[in-house]
């Protein structure tokens, strides 16, 4: 089995198709299906049914893609780990990670990377939930991921760290005058710019809307970064997270904190197994902003 019948295989499933995996790989389509049949030929199983045209994955095809995508991040991380002895670290990290996680800390975090090792490309991924995120590492989708879970992600072979607890905040258009801190009783009769289920803001609305009267949706999105533009308009209020105050107040918003505070934790999730030279770059970087982060509270004068 050689690595190049992998990367065709994977590439197949990734892009629907032998025609459109041809096209991403600038390969001929004969020497693609060559070598999957070739493949196929090797484990002595079909991989895929061909359906006319259209090749749809077998059991066995459905069995291999995971853990095709791993052995090649595998085989990524010992080429890294060999040039990185002789180049200085240089590398590609593919991180996972939810819409408020990417803007806060993953941004931060790719800022203290770049200083640290300019060699070093992040390349994130965008995912609605933690699960997501979860299932994108243990299929090898992405190395590293960053989410918010009330519980500690869990998987095999999976390795969490806490990060920061997250705080969500109101989001009001200017001139609202809402009081700061607000509690829930107060949003009587509001109504809000929501995204679609699954994520934790959405969490957190159905809750509120469930114990407080008169609250409702004046419009749900798909896209999570028109809910600050639409807030702005005065079509409603909206809850995110901490990572957008500064622009949200820099826009002309009113943001707000809740009493009591509405917090979820960050997690940095990776396999448990080989990990690139780029990759252990942007494990450390994080973690050391994590103790930095967790020195200066310490340290903090205590203003209660």
């Amino acid at each position: 089995m050689e690595r190049r019948q992998l990367e065709y295989f994977v590439a197949i499933v990734e892009h629907g198709g032998f025609t459109h995996a041809a096209r991403a790989l600038r390969v001929a389509q004969p020497s693609l299906s060559r070598a999957i049949a070739k493949l196929e030929h090797e484990l002595g199983v079909a991989l895929f049914h061909r359906v006319g045209r259209t090749a749809v994955l077998s059991s066995a095809g459905e069995f291999m893609a995971d853990r095709a995508r791993l052995v090649l991040r595998d085989l990524d991380a010992l080429r890294a780990a060999a040039r990185a002895v002789g180049d200085g670290l240089a590398g590609r990290v593919d991180v996972a990670a939810t819409s408020s996680s990417a803007l806060e800390p993953v941004i931060s975090i790719i800022a203290d990377l770049r200083e640290r090792h300019p060699g070093v490309l992040v390349s994130t991924s965008s995912a609605l939930s933690a699960a997501e995120v979860v299932a994108m590492v243990l299929q090898g989708r992405c190395e590293a991921g960053v989410c918010g879970s009330a519980e500690r992600p869990a998987g095999p072979g999976l390795v969490a760290h806490h990060l920061r607890d997250e705080e969500f905040l109101l989001v009001a258009p200017p001139g609202s005058g809402i009081a700061d801190p607000v509690e829930w009783s107060d949003l009587r009769g509001m109504r809000f710019v929501v995204t679609k289920p699954a994520t934790a803001v959405r969490a957190l609305f159905d809750r509120i809307a469930a114990t407080v009267p008169d609250v409702s949706i004046a419009a749900e999105v798909g896209d999570r970064s028109v809910v600050l533009p639409m807030v702005l308009r005065g079509i409603g209020a909206g809850l995110m997270p901490d990572g957008w105050t500064d622009l949200a107040r820099r826009a002309g918003a009113e943001v707000v904190r809740f009493s009591p505070a509405e917090r979820l934790p960050q997690w940095l999730v990776h396999r448990s197994g080989p990990i690139t030279a780029a990759t252990q770059a942007f494990l450390d970087t994080t973690l050391a902003g994590v103790r930095l982060a967790g020195r200066a509270a310490a340290e903090a004068p205590d203003v209660s």
